[in-house]
């Protein structure tokens, strides 16, 4: 006779069944056996109890946990020390001379060399309201709730009042020559433009590479392979040494722009084979259900094969635009002043010479704050496409 009752027996499903629906369909009721005692889930949640059973579980691990500690508390005091507990935050280089720990008052005293160059200090209000607006304009790009038309309105009003803050000339502002700008202004500018220019670009390299029409095919590999075949500092000396020999007599063009155009292109090589690897990864089945639509190639790559792509590509695509903002450190080659090359200058003040530790430690924190929140976002990217796609 059977244990269980008709009753309390599960209904059979009928036709066709997967062995996770057999698995749903009838749940035996939990014992006392199978339930996990009390006790061990409150140890669970314990730091104690955790640290026994993720770094203490065996002998190695025991073994490297403590080693590892050891390292921490020779390391982590002392760099407390110079960093925070004995450093010197306002005064003269006096000061810091005396103080055993870090200088920062170095960073106090030419933090507007750092962030601004040579820009002009009375009209240095200008170039930080500029990197306000344009920062500001990012942050709110990077929201869901704001992704509407009136954006692109408000980010060309905040393009066209940076221009007229950097360069003046207008409202009774004082004309500055872009040689003088330099400092934040140029990382920014100079990345967050590379970037959006390199983006389209490198789509239109990536389908192209994947073409059936050889020239075009010929020409778009032609280029990827040129372009990921030669070091950035050879594109920037190329734009700004051999390009302009290329150019009509009397003809220039701004230094600026020819880094731009540089860091751009260089930019859009190595994204176009992150994203032809995510065009690769979407199943022959998908294309094929687009020419059963009746959909054009075009319709077909914008609205199915395109999107799918780059929602897989998405660690890769950040991780060259993290690439792309940190090298906007060598257009000093082509004698342009970014942060850290103003940071450089900074340091030949014979007074303050002794602390360019301090001046690169700055540089680079400024530097790990916007690569830390680019990393950030795309994680937050990546969980948002997943959602809509799970849906």
């Amino acid at each position: 006779m059977s244990k269980h009752s008709p009753a309390d027996q599960a209904p059979i499903p009928t036709g066709p069944v997967s062995p996770a629906r057999w698995a749903a369909s009838y749940e035996e009721e939990p014992t006392q056996a199978s339930a996990p005692p009390q006790a061990n889930g409150m140890t669970a949640l314990k730091p104690f109890g955790w640290a026994k059973d993720n770094l203490f579980n065996t002998p190695l691990n025991a073994a490297l946990t403590l080693a590892c500690l050891f390292l921490l508390w020779l390391v982590v005091p002392p760099m407390a020390n110079w960093l925070l507990l004995k450093a010197s935050w306002s005064g003269s280089s006096e000061a810091c001379r005396e103080a055993a720990g870090a200088c920062w008052s170095v960073i106090v005293v030419k933090h507007r060399l750092i962030f601004f160059g040579t820009y002009p200090y009375d009209e240095q209000w200008r170039p930080f309201l500029a990197c306000a607006l344009f920062v500001a304009m990012l942050g709110a790009s990077g929201v869901r709730a704001f992704w509407r038309p009136w954006l692109a309105v408000a980010w060309v009003l905040t393009l066209v009042g940076m221009g007229v803050l950097m360069w003046g000339g207008v409202a009774g502002l004082t004309y500055v020559p872009n040689d003088r700008w330099g400092g934040l202004p140029i990382t920014l500018m100079l990345s967050v433009f590379s970037i959006a220019l390199a983006f389209p670009l490198s789509i239109l390299l990536a389908l192209g590479r994947q073409s059936s029409l050889p020239a075009i095919r010929t020409f778009c590999v032609g280029f990827i392979e040129t372009m990921r075949g030669v070091p950035l500092v050879s594109v920037l000396f190329m734009a700004s040494v051999m390009f302009p020999l290329f150019l009509p007599e009397g003809v220039t063009v701004d230094k600026l722009l020819r880094a731009l155009a540089g860091m751009t292109l260089f930019t859009a090589a190595y994204l176009a084979e992150a994203v032809r690897g995510g065009l690769q990864a979407i199943p022959k089945g998908q294309y094929e259900a687009a020419d059963a639509l009746g959909l054009s190639y075009w319709q077909k790559t914008m609205l199915i094969v395109l999107p799918q792509a780059l929602r897989i590509v998405i660690p890769p695509i950040v991780n060259q635009f993290i690439s792309a903002f940190k090298d906007t450190s060598l257009v000093t080659i082509v004698g342009l002043y970014d942060l850290l090359t103003a940071a450089t200058v900074a340091t030949t003040d014979p007074e303050w010479r002794p602390y360019f530790a301090e001046v690169y430690v700055f540089a680079g924190l400024m530097f790990w704050i916007f690569c830390f929140s680019m990393s950030r976002y795309s994680q937050w990217l990546e969980r948002l496409a997943n959602r809509y796609t799970r849906r």
